[in-house]
């Protein structure tokens, strides 16, 4: 039995009846606003009666599809819907119950009192010539000044890395890797940048990574979410913080047709799994990525940015990343149009906007003055009552 928090904007109609729930309950439970609904996945019949029992005796709600009460399907999916008191008394009231509902109540658990972060915005430097996005990119000296006007336009995190991991890209090796940031990485050094920001470096090469949190960086930003154990040792041993981002495949092959028959679901073993890995070299301080494009089809990108604040329950912080993207490419060709990365501010914005909205807290951009400008605005209306 599996669960995953969804958002509570979605079509509850359309998706019950995916399900096979019948006509009249759907017509109840529609007009339904929970502030939690979770997907159940896989839930047996026997714990689905008792679930629906004890939701309904404190006023919550089970979603199942026809014949569960007869137990005509053994293994089937459900929507739990209740407010947070509720899942407080349901949570207990599971502690005791048989048929998986024991493990079924610690998951949901999970989801009570879920972190809050500050906003960070992440600013991007590419020393790279290959990177999708031409206007990332800078060199050495020159990078310096870039770097100060992203902390002036409202950068929190700088972050710097020196190869492309766009579609198709191929590694160029660690020593081209090194040589490329190694100007740059120099330079904040030898000018105490990192008194005034914080500095990531993009890398999943422990060479690389030891020479930048040598040199005040405290971010170790790693797309291959923590896969090299040297890699974790060297992070564990400068007590940085390391971004776990999920992939399925490699930067040359990842968008060759891939596949999830649940993208929330694996993402989510996923980091459970590079969690604990990390907690067993001492990292304590993680950040998640659930890496948009990376090995993704638009729907897959869609429902991680929709339902984002299901990832907190592992409560970390959670990172987005979509600046410029593809994605934005492939929603507005349905329109008829096309855009090139240098076009794709807009879209970046409106998906950015929706993923802090749905719980993330550090915003991965190339253009730190729109984005700030936009989420101080977007904050700001949130903060505002009557």
């Amino acid at each position: 039995m599996k669960i995953y928090k969804l958002n509570p904007n979605i079509d509850l109609k359309r998706l019950m009846q995916k399900m096979g729930v019948d006509k009249a309950g759907i017509e109840i439970m529609k007009q339904k606003h929970s502030l939690f609904i979770f997907y159940i996945k896989n839930i047996t019949c026997g714990a689905a009666n008792i679930l629906k029992q004890d939701a309904l005796s404190i006023g919550a709600e089970l979603a199942v599809p026809i014949g569960v009460p007869n137990c005509k399907n053994k293994i089937f999916d459900a929507l739990l819907f209740c407010n947070e008191k509720q899942l407080r008394i349901l949570v207990k009231k599971e502690l005791s119950q048989p048929f998986g509902l024991k493990d079924l109540a610690k998951k949901l658990k999970e989801f009570i009192n879920m972190p809050s972060f500050p906003l960070k915005i992440m600013g991007v430097i590419n020393a790279n010539d290959d990177s999708f996005f031409e206007g990332s990119r800078f060199k050495g000296v020159e990078a310096v000044s870039v770097i100060e006007k992203m902390i002036e336009e409202g950068a929190d995190i700088i972050d710097i890395g020196g190869v492309s991991s766009r579609p198709g890209s191929v590694y160029p090796g660690v020593e081209e890797e090194l040589n490329r940031v190694k100007p740059i990485i120099d330079e904040i050094y030898k000018n105490r940048l990192y008194e005034k920001a914080v500095f990531s470096i993009d890398t999943f090469k422990a060479k690389v990574l030891e020479y930048a949190l040598d040199r005040g960086f405290k971010i170790a930003n790693d797309i291959t979410g923590l896969e090299s154990d040297e890699y974790a040792k060297v992070a564990a041993k400068f007590n940085a913080s390391v971004v776990i981002m999920h992939k399925k495949g490699t930067p040359k092959d990842m968008q060759k047709n891939p596949f999830y028959e649940n993208v929330i679901l694996e993402v989510d073993e996923f980091f459970e799994e590079r969690i604990e890995k990390a907690n067993s070299f001492g990292i304590k301080d993680i950040i998640l990525d659930v890496g948009i494009g990376f090995g993704k089809r638009l729907e897959d990108n869609l429902a991680l940015i929709k339902h984002m604040e299901h990832f907190l329950h592992f409560g970390y912080e959670l990172l987005i990343g979509a600046s410029r993207k593809s994605m934005i490419d492939m929603i507005m060709k349905k329109y008829n149009r096309s855009t090139t990365p240098a076009e794709r501010l807009p879209g970046t914005l409106a998906i950015h906007q929706e993923a802090v909205r749905n719980g993330a807290s550090i915003v991965r951009c190339h253009d730190v003055a729109e984005h700030f400008q936009a989420l101080k605005v977007f904050e700001e209306i949130g903060k505002f009552d009557v």
